[in-house]
Parts: structure tokens; sequence; C-alpha cells
């Protein structure tokens, strides 16, 4: 006689079959943490491999049982993580998630809509339908048929961005990055066959109006401007209005990538430093940084919907012509995927829980954190800091230390899984790079960093 099938997470029986197995993944979790004891797991990659590899095949003959491979594989994946939560994590834009963002993401994997077709995700496409329509009023808030699609992040954004662009203005559509930008846009040139982006050069970290005029005086022909709201290695913004009025007298479509900067629109005290966003076409916008949502939660915002109908796509067993004109939903053209998740779930109970209000104290929050520990860098007399922080970004070495050292501390925080600071080349010199991104970060815990460097250098 055949073994019953394992139970599922959906349907009236689900949460019965889901409530012990969560108690399992949450006590996993729990002694995870308590075995990493720090940020992440000491002893680099070697040791975390081996670690891992003690586990066994990972196809066994026989299965251990739901309970077994829960409590060990979650409890090696917590131990050998790095995490997010932990104040000394700070290295790159790696956000830790709110615990109610990833109970509603249970959800969300439980039910498992596929936001291909309407009847997959009757309600869900509803809800991606509201939140996007919030979401694109935010970023525009002055236009008249805002629209935003759901990305899995910044990348996806800023392609599609530059696909709009091609569609809108022509294959021989030039685009004009700052060499600040995101590595996206190279790449994006890439794969839709356009030529390669026009570099502006950004000495001072963000794109100056009178080079970007210069280029544009040399260009003929149709040209996309990509401008950044928050740099990868600096948290920098370029001057947003004066570069959109440039690209209004010459002409030219301006895209802003704005996926680590733009949830700044919701705080009243630093909403200012986005002044001009509306003027961009498309905008792109992570949820996953200042947000603080599980990955992917990516948007593009665009100011005009009719922009996206080139998107549209046909495919008889999900979307016939006479199930569109009876009025089931077309959800083809909202994407360029076909499966995918409704990644939108976790992102309407964060909106309707904390409000823009909510939102807004924890973006602000994470910038107080950045001017904390740029203070602490200026009153440490071994260490330099670059400048102060614009975002939530903060550059400082030690002082009079070559690049090699620098880059050696870094590493020797990891091995010892103490700390986890980025890296970021600017103005000829290695710095370290700590970005900040825990509203939970306290000014004590930004000076056991300090310290931590300052012991590092003096080994």
């Amino acid at each position: 006689m055949r073994a019953a099938p394992p139970p599922l997470a959906g349907g009236a029986p689900g949460p019965d079959a889901l409530g012990p197995l969560l108690r399992t993944v949450l006590d996993a979790l729990r002694a995870g943490a308590e075995d990493r004891g720090g940020p992440l797991p000491a002893g680099g990659p070697e040791a975390v491999a081996r670690r891992v590899g003690a586990l066994g095949t990972a196809l066994p003959e026989t299965g251990t049982g739901a309970d077994e491979a829960l409590a060990t594989i979650v409890r090696a994946l917590a131990a050998g993580a790095a995490d997010p939560a932990h104040p000394l994590c700070a290295a790159h834009l790696h956000t830790p998630p709110l615990a109610l963002a990833v109970a509603a993401d249970l959800a969300a994997s439980a039910l498992n809509p596929s936001m291909d077709s309407w009847d997959q995700a009757p309600a869900a496409s509803a809800v991606e339908a509201l939140v996007t329509a919030a979401l694109a009023a935010e970023v525009y808030p002055d236009a008249t048929h805002p629209d935003a699609l759901v990305t899995t992040g910044g990348t996806e954004s800023n392609q599609l961005a530059l696909l709009l662009a091609r569609e809108r203005l022509g294959p021989a559509v030039r685009t004009v990055v700052g060499a600040n930008a995101h590595h996206s846009f190279q790449r994006a040139a890439w794969l839709l066959g356009l030529p390669q982006p026009v570099v502006v050069p950004t000495p001072r970290g963000t794109i100056a109006p009178a080079a970007l005029h210069e280029v544009l005086t040399t260009l003929t022909g149709p040209v996309l401007v990509a401008a950044t709201a928050g740099t990868t290695d600096e948290g920098l913004v370029d001057p947003i209005p004066a570069l959109a009025g440039l690209c209004e007298e010459r002409d030219a479509d301006l895209h802003i990538d704005a996926a680590y900067g733009g949830p700044l629109l919701f705080s009243r005290t630093h909403r200012p430093l986005l002044d001009g966003l509306a003027r961009a076409r498309t905008v792109t916008v992570d949820l996953h940084k200042l947000g603080w949502q599980p990955a992917a939660a990516g948007l593009l915002a665009v100011r005009e919907a009719a922009d996206l109908a080139v998107l549209g796509h046909t495919a008889a067993y999900l979307n016939a012509d006479d199930d569109t004109e009876a009025g089931l939903p077309d959800l083809l053209g909202r994407s360029l995927r076909t499966t995918r998740r409704p990644d939108v779930l976790k992102t309407a109970v964060t909106l309707r829980a904390l409000g823009r209000t909510g939102l807004g104290a924890l973006v602000d929050a994470c910038m107080d954190r950045a001017q904390d520990l740029a203070d602490l860098v200026e009153k440490a007399p071994g260490l330099d800091l670059r400048a102060r922080p614009t975002l939530t970004t903060v550059l400082f070495r030690p002082r009079g230390a070559d690049d090699e050292t620098v880059a050696a501390i870094r590493r020797t925080l990891l091995a010892e899984g103490r700390a986890v600071l980025g890296r970021a080349a600017v103005d000829g010199r290695l710095w370290l790079k700590a970005t900040l991104l825990n509203p939970h970060a306290t000014p004590g815990d930004l000076a056991q960093l300090i310290t931590l460097v300052e012991g590092s250098t003096q080994r």
C-alpha cells in the first residue's frame, strides 16, 4: 500500500499542516543564529563549505522526513548566513526584512498564485493593481495616467526602462549614463542589441550638468539619459532638477535609477533629495532596500501608462482574445516573465500596516544612523571620512593605510565573523563601506564597528 503523499500548504487543511512545520523552522532559525553568534560565520568560505558538506548527500535514497530535514538544513543555513538583521552586517544594499513582510510572504508561498493569468491569481492580480497604482502615484503625484510594474529589482527595472525607450524611440536610441551608474545599464544595452552607453565622467561622484550638456551636444538622434538617485558605492544623488532641465531642452528622455534612494519619498524630512523625480519618463525603485521587504520587491514606475502597451503579448492558453474581451484581466503585459510570484503581497501588507508615516520613520532612522557613524569616524583620530553621507552609505578608512591594508582589514573581519563591511574604490583609493539599512541599529553598535576596525588596523 502506498504511503499518503505529504500534506499541501494550501486549501482548508493547509494551515494545520504548516503550523508544526513553522515551529520547527523558527526553532532552527533561532538555534542557527545562536550557533553563528555574530553577523556571519567565522572561518571564511572553506569553513562554511565544509560545514554544509557535512550535511551529506542532497538526494538520499530514503528521505529523512520533514522535521529532520527542516531542522537540519534551516539551522545550517542560519548558522552560515550573513544576517542583515545583525547591526554589524552593513556591507551591501541588503536589507533586514520586516517580520510582517516575511509573514505575508509565507501566505504568498502557501497560496502560490502565478501572476501570468487572472484565473491563477484572481485576488493577487487585483491587489497588485491596487498597490502599483498607489506607488506610481507616489512617484508621479501630478501625472494623469501613471503606472508601475513589479520587478525582481533594479537590474530588471533598468532593463525594462531601456526596452521601453527602444520601442518608443527606435533601435538607434543612445543611452547616456554617468560613470557612477549601476552596471545593469551596460548589460541591458548588450541584451537589447543597443549601442553601448555613452559614459559621462563623474569625478565628484555625480553627473555634472555641464558634462552632460557637453555630451548631449555631440549626439544626434534619440537619446535616453539615465541618472541615479542613490549610487551603489557612495549613496549619492545626481542633480536631478538640472539634469531634467537639460533633457527637456535637448528633447532627450530621462530615466532615474532610484533603486536605492526612491523610498525617500516616504519621508517628509528627506523627500526633497528627490526633487524633480517626477520629471523622468521612467523611475526604478527597490523596496527590498529602503523598504525592508524580502527580496524581491522591485518596481518600474512610468509617467504614462500608455508606454507599457508595447509589452503586450498574447498566448491563447493564458489571455485569449475572447477572454480579454469578456472582461478577464490580461496580465502578460505586466512583465517580461511568465510565471512569477505575487511579490506585491508582502508590500501590500507593509504599506497597510505602517503607512507612509511608519515607513518614513524607518527611512529617517537609517539616515540618522549614517550621520551618527560619520560623527564617530570624524572623532576617531586614526580614521578618515570620505564625506558626510547623503543617504545611508558611509565611506571611511584608516588614516595613512594603503589599499592593501584596507582590503585586508575587511577580509580579516569577514574571516573572523565579526563584521561585514563593503568596499568602494573612490578617488583613486579603496574605502571601507558601511551601508546602514537596519533601523534597530544603535549608536553603541556603530561604536563597536569603529572599535573593530581600529583593532584590526593595529594588528
